[in-house]
């Protein structure tokens, strides 16, 4: 398990933000289901896109990956009924299980780390007994499916996740009949699911929006030639929030049109005080006078661990709520958070869904574990940057699942990472 020493040293500079890793999941699969060759640049070499290029590989699509290009040859193999390993990406596993059922493909769907206790049975109750048998042991992984989807009305609670949503958009264009998704319970991370429209839109495919339902014509056919993933703003923000607790540090690579929900980082900030603008296809922050917010985080649930970092440094208390989700993350979020930054001297206590902060002006450092959770250790890794000693942070490998380059672009920034050495 990787363990390194963040020494104290403030970040400053300009960086370029990571590829989104949200838009290129997506763009993936539909690339796969072109009708005619297509190529995705900006694929990141993290472990979430191995593991989708892996299941559509599984799949029995044709795939060319080299140099964060990704092109689909418009073929797929058919026979067998494969096993897809979705390693730890949820969205991996959320998305092709509709999407295998659309295409008729038999399949089991594994996972690992914490992703066969991640809720998944919700496919059972909505996909069941439409043209497809779908298997799972106690609610759990493996999940196998068989037989062919059809089309109709599907009933889905929106506050669960918001991948649930996607994965049904992905897959329902492909079908012979027209479909409805109904939502019974209000959308949560709804920014997501407008990724998700935005994508589709890229590719010819038009989904009706109304107030609590999206109409999906079947028999469409997704036809691009190129598609280029954009700059990802929940990577960003970790950039801009050591900016805020210092800085200056500017991003580039981010789209100031984006309909990335994550982008809400530049008003979150502000409202903390900190001074953060727009110029030259930059975002840049830098520290100002913080006060401590209360912050909704029902759209935005994965900032919630770059956030706290801040808010442990401001004036006065941060309430964090609407965050009951981040419970079923790559760790409990909610609780992994609270004990990186107790670890490091701030005070801060969980409640059933979020966070209370008490800001200081310092934080002493100490040793604090990632919990295998990427966010943690990229959020850790910033606190601890500006704490009286630095910290040891443990389990730091883990940043391989999406940002596999965090701590070689952490020290571009200036900061201090002894015994780094990510294998």
């Amino acid at each position: 398990m990787a363990e390194i020493l963040i020494k104290p040293h403030p970040l400053e500079g300009k960086i370029n933000a990571p590829p989104s890793k949200s838009a290129a999941h997506r763009a993936l699969i539909l690339a796969a289901l072109s009708e005619r060759e297509c190529t995705v640049e900006g694929v990141a070499p993290s472990a979430d896109m191995a593991a989708t290029l892996g299941a559509l590989k599984g799949l029995g699509f044709a795939i060319e990956y080299r140099d964060g290009k990704a092109h689909f040859t418009g073929k797929r193999h058919t026979g067998g009924t494969p096993v897809v390993n979705c390693g730890e990406s949820g969205s991996t596993l959320r998305f092709m299980v509709p999407v295998a059922a659309a295409l008729g493909i038999d399949a089991e769907f594994t996972g690992e780390g914490r992703l066969p206790s991640r809720p998944i049975s919700i496919y059972k109750e909505i996909l069941d007994g439409r043209g497809v048998e779908v298997t799972l042991s106690d609610g759990r992984l493996p999940l196998q499916i068989r037989g062919k989807l059809k089309s109709g009305t599907f009933l889905l609670p929106g506050h669960i996740s918001s991948q649930f949503v996607t994965g049904l958009l992905l897959a329902l264009p492909f079908l012979d009949g027209d479909s409805e998704i109904i939502l019974i319970t209000p959308l949560e991370s709804t920014p997501y699911v407008d990724i998700t429209l935005e994508v589709m839109t890229s590719f010819g495919l038009s989904v009706r929006k109304t107030n609590h339902s999206y109409r999906i014509k079947g028999r469409q056919h997704a036809r691009a030639d190129r598609f280029i993933v954009e700059g990802d703003f929940s990577q960003a923000a970790f950039w801009l929030c050591a900016g805020a607790l210092g800085g200056p540090v500017s991003v580039g690579n981010l789209d100031p049109h984006s309909v990335q929900g994550d982008k809400a980082v530049i008003q979150l900030l502000s409202r903390f005080g900190a001074d953060v603008s727009l110029s030259g296809g930059f975002c840049t922050a830098r520290r100002g006078t913080l006060s401590g917010i209360d912050i909704d985080a029902s759209q935005i649930p994965d900032l919630v661990p770059a956030l706290s970092a801040v808010a442990a440094y401001c004036k006065g208390r941060t309430r964090i709520y609407k965050a009951a989700r981040l419970r079923d993350k790559e760790s409990d979020r909610i609780a992994a958070t609270a004990d990186f930054l107790e670890a490091l001297g701030a005070d801060v206590w969980t409640t059933p869904d979020g966070l209370v902060l008490d800001g200081k002006p310092r934080l002493k450092g100490g040793t604090c574990s990632s919990h295998g959770d990427h966010r943690i250790a990229m959020a850790a890794a910033v606190a601890a940057a500006y704490t009286d000693n630095g910290a040891k942070l443990t389990g730091c490998e883990c940043v391989k699942k999406s940002y596999p380059g965090f701590f070689q672009d952490f020290i571009q920034l200036g900061g201090v990472a002894d015994g780094l050495d990510m294998g």
